[in-house]
């Protein structure tokens, strides 16, 4: 594909204006519930794709699986024999402090063995051309549906760049699903649990519903009994679920075993779970595999379970609880950027270089007080795309979101979700900060 095809393309879709209305009007937005009150906001789109060569995307898919399956040996070793800790390869309190841990997990072996089914994995690619990983989303990571809807929109608009180019069709992303849901059901229906339309991914669970043929329930319409997952049908009746693809966060799935206060949870899921009646997509307890923390150990864990070197690279990463990290960070904190594990969506980053010598100061002592709360990272430089702003084409920060589905065998999509940011002064792309997105073209 040439800097013309892609030209001829961005023409053909206009301003993106037209689709974006479109978007608007299938209500692909992003919610964000802050300080007791949910603001809905419009998640924009770029026509300007990313294009990813077809032997980068090779290499980028090999260095994916060997990690998403690094890591589903290690959560089912962490709650299970914890090997890796009695190896000395982790330290245990990293394991047992991380609010990811949840201990109401230990034993539970889910069905094939695997944890994290749906892996977001973000990556960035430097200006060398390397590409690296800066966080693993092991629990409900979200924004498939994105890319989806803005390519069937697109197709539309510019149908002859599909039909000129050699594009790796992204539509099997709902088989993919569906065939991951099925290597996981135990028995019955797929279903996918939302917790309602005030949900940041509301358009997402119904949108992957549909395209998958699942049924989107809410708590209420689901019950237990004789240790049996059901759905209540409009009838009166009862249909038995065989694999629930969650979207409600772990503390909130069942409130008999969990936040005794949650409302949107099904009493006694986790027994149906543990008996081995019901799948659940993603796995209880994959949080203590995304920790920020135990992300520095994720190279470690590729030799440790498959004996082999990681074909991916972390962004160089320092743990303040070592010695000679924490001296490291010290020295070096206005050229970092420190990452508070418990944190996600871009909050809890703080950028070295932006803080006064008052602040630099003042975060030392916070470091030094919990150096578990911390990881600190090199800034990578990280390249910059093209996105069209006001009929300009400028150049602004964006990374990739790869989505890996574990099922009867380990799979990347080809395509994801490029976010960026509109702030030509910032690195954080996320879209709870304001950040948009590309549709990603994976050539053949």
């Amino acid at each position: 594909m040439t800097q013309q095809n892609i030209e001829q393309f961005t023409k053909a879709v206009g301003n993106a204006n037209e689709i974006n209305e479109l978007l608007r009007r299938y209500g692909v937005k992003f919610g964000i519930y802050k300080n007791g009150v949910f603001n809905e906001q419009f998640f924009p789109f770029d026509p300007i794709p990313r294009v990813i060569a077809s032997e980068d995307f090779k290499s980028i898919e090999k260095g994916l699986v060997q990690r998403v399956n690094a890591l589903n040996e290690f959560l089912f070793d962490i709650y299970h024999e914890k090997n890796i800790v009695r190896d000395g390869i982790i330290p245990e309190n990293f394991i047992y402090i991380s609010k990811g841990y949840l201990a109401q997990c230990e034993g539970i072996t889910p069905p094939n063995r695997i944890y994290s089914h749906i892996s977001g994995i973000d990556l960035v690619q430097a200006k060398d051309g390397e590409w690296y990983i800066l966080e693993d989303n092991l629990r409900i990571p979200s924004g498939a549906s994105y890319p989806l809807i803005a390519r069937e929109l697109t197709r539309i608009a510019a149908p002859e760049a599909f039909s000129e180019n050699e594009i790796v069709d992204n539509r099997n992303y709902a088989q993919l699903l569906k065939e991951t849901m099925e290597y996981t059901n135990c028995g019955g229906i797929r279903a996918i649990l939302t917790p309602g339309r005030y949900n940041a991914a509301y358009f997402e669970h119904s949108y992957l519903a549909e395209h998958t043929g699942s049924v989107l329930v809410q708590n209420d319409e689901l019950f237990v009994e004789d240790n049996i997952l059901y759905h209540r049908t409009y009838s009166g009746g009862k249909t038995r679920i065989g694999v629930l693809y969650r979207r409600i966060a772990d503390e909130y799935l069942d409130p008999l075993n969990f936040l005794p206060e949650s409302l949107i949870g099904i009493p006694n899921l986790m027994e149906v779970y543990r008996s081995g009646n019901v799948g659940i997509i993603n796995a209880p307890g994959n949080g203590v595999a995304d920790d920020k923390g135990i992300y520095y150990f994720v190279p470690k864990m590729i030799k440790y379970y498959l004996g082999e070197d990681p074909i991916l690279k972390n962004a160089p990463t320092y743990l303040p609880f070592y010695e000679e990290d924490m001296k490291y960070v010290m020295d070096n904190l206005e050229k970092l950027v420190i990452k508070d594990v418990a944190e996600a969506g871009g909050y809890g980053v703080v950028f070295g270089r932006e803080l006064t010598k008052e602040k630099l100061e003042e975060f030392r002592r916070t470091i030094i007080a919990e150096p578990r709360r911390f990881i600190a990272q090199e800034v990578i430089d990280f390249l910059d795309l093209p996105i069209l702003d006001n009929g300009e084409t400028v150049m602004r920060k964006a990374d990739l979101r790869a989505f890996v589905l574990s099922g009867e065998t380990t799979r990347v999509w080809a395509s994801g979700l490029t976010r960026f940011s509109r702030n030509p002064d910032s690195f954080v792309v996320n879209s709870s900060q304001g950040g948009g997105f590309k549709d990603t073209w994976v050539l053949k």
